[in-house]
């Protein structure tokens, strides 16, 4: 596994060791709990990201919202 190197203030730092001290636990596997979780609760804009003509889509979306315009995203089917 790679290594990254975080730079994060002293006293966050501390606070760190201090929790992870109490809870028996080093803080690599603390932050990379916190890692795991921040990706998990990022999925679905990964999701989205990762699929170009989404991307389109908002992009075209926010261009119209700014001159003050509508876009459907969702074409009509016939009889609906």
């Amino acid at each position: 596994m790679p290594t990254t190197t975080v730079r994060i203030p002293e006293d966050q730092r501390d606070a760190l060791k201090i929790i992870a001290s109490v809870e028996k636990r080093n803080i690599k596997e603390i932050l990379s709990e916190l890692i795991e979780e921040y990706l998990e609760r990022h999925q679905e804009t990964l999701e989205i990201l990762s699929r170009p003509d989404w991307i389109d889509a908002i992009q075209q979306g926010l261009k119209a919202s700014e001159k003050g315009e509508i876009v459907k995203w969702r074409k009509k089917t016939s009889g609906k």
